[in-house]
């Protein structure tokens, strides 16, 4: 009964962001791109069976046999038209390609075709860097594909994207069917990442998994470290959004991945309504990306596995639940998301937060109201090993500094 009743109240919770009538069948291509449009093209990489009953949709929610590809492009309004983060869905057939997202190719391809396809583009691609996208619950085909271009667009990601994308029929009661789908896709993510990582032509891989695609992506990752003792090297970036993972789970993957510092980024928010609906279906058990990362077990285990954490909780997004923040944030989608999927863990070349207090205060002009700019400017934390080891002398300069300044 207790099941239930979580159950219900996730859906009602997540019922809140899908009020609206959700659009469909806007994947029929145009087969024209505008000037002062911009264009992304992805190669996709599915375990849903294919719809060919009903235009526009190209895959279903229904699980596959195999997996499937396809080469997709989409094109976005011009930047005067939009705002970062937002994804403007087709309300017309078709679509106003200078006021909306918009379908310019759509087109399945064979397995050959896609790896021809894929190398191209790679070998153009500077450092040869490839980032995948695992989705989350609720999402269906074409959702997946929008969504993706308008991270990759909107981060100013230098990469070659490739989506992939598990069987979600994108309704809210099918929560169970949508987790179970995700297992079904993990041997199929893996020989997905492996391919990329055997590629010659592949520099480095990046990967950024959203809610429950984190559990397709963390339990592929583990599958390949215990089979090879480890994961490839071109593998340096796995950013997990929101993820929707129990922490006591992930605690165990962690020790199994035996992970390389800086390897993981996590993405996480006390506010995120879904994930707080999520933690009653699953027993009240925390959700890992919830979780407050310097409290403690869970600064224990980032500690010990060093890894990083990005706090969003004070981020703002137009996302009312708080579950997309690392995509509708503009602050984060282009100060992180950049600089992650251009291939640099985020403390290299970014100040963790405690450096940025540092700067602050040691900078020039009033160190106080250099301070105060930090707050406006940053307002997501980053909590990383080699920030929080030496905090306790950084917070001592910046009260030397700021005593200074008030004598003064």
């Amino acid at each position: 009964m207790n099941f239930i009743r979580g159950a219900l109240l996730a859906a009602l919770c997540w019922g809140l962001a899908a009020c609206a009538e959700r659009p469909h069948g806007f994947l029929l291509p145009s087969h024209q791109a505008p000037a002062g449009t911009n264009v992304v093209d992805m190669l996709v990489a599915t375990t849903r069976a294919p719809n060919d009953a009903e235009p526009g949709e190209m895959f279903s929610g229904e699980r596959g046999v195999g997996m499937s590809f396809a080469d997709i492009a989409i094109s976005l309004p011009p930047d005067a038209y939009r705002q970062i983060g937002e994804v403007q869905w087709p309300t017309t057939q078709p679509p106003d390609p200078m006021l909306q997202f918009t379908t310019v190719r759509a087109s399945v391809l064979t397995k050959e075709q896609a790896l021809a396809t894929f190398d191209r583009r790679i070998k153009q691609t500077p450092r040869r860097q490839v980032l995948v996208f695992v989705h989350g619950y609720n999402t269906r085909f074409g959702e997946a594909v929008y969504r993706f271009a308008q991270i990759v667009h909107d981060s100013q990601a230098d990469v070659t994207p490739v989506l992939f994308t598990w069987p979600s029929r994108g309704k809210l009661l099918q929560y169970g069917y949508d987790h179970e789908s995700a297992s079904y896709s993990r041997d199929a993510l893996e020989a997905l990442l492996q391919a990329l990582a055997r590629d010659p032509n592949v520099g480095e891989i990046s990967i950024l998994a959203h809610s429950m695609g984190n559990w397709v992506t963390l339990e592929a990752l583990r599958q390949m470290a215990i089979r090879d003792r480890g994961l490839p090297k071109k593998i340096n970036n796995v950013m997990l959004a929101a993820p929707d993972v129990d922490f006591d789970v992930f605690r165990r993957q962690a020790i199994a991945l035996n992970v390389r510092p800086s390897l993981f980024t996590i993405f996480v928010s006390r506010n995120d309504e879904a994930l707080a609906a999520s933690r009653r279906v699953w027993g009240d058990k925390p959700r890992l990306g919830a979780v407050d990362p310097n409290a403690n077990p869970y600064q224990e285990v980032f500690e010990r596995d060093k890894l990083q954490v990005v706090d969003l909780t004070d981020v703002a997004s137009g996302d009312r639940l708080g579950h997309t923040k690392f995509a509708e944030a503009p602050q984060v989608v282009r100060s992180i998301g950049a600089r992650l999927a251009a291939g640099q863990a985020l403390n290299e070349g970014a100040a963790g937060i405690g450096d940025r207090l540092h700067q602050a205060a040691t900078g020039a002009g009033s160190a106080v109201g250099a301070a105060a700019g930090v707050a406006v400017a940053a307002p997501f934390a980053i909590v990383d090993p080699r920030s929080r080891e030496n905090l306790g002398d950084r917070l001592e300069s910046i009260g030397d500094h700021l005593g200074h300044a008030v004598a003064q």
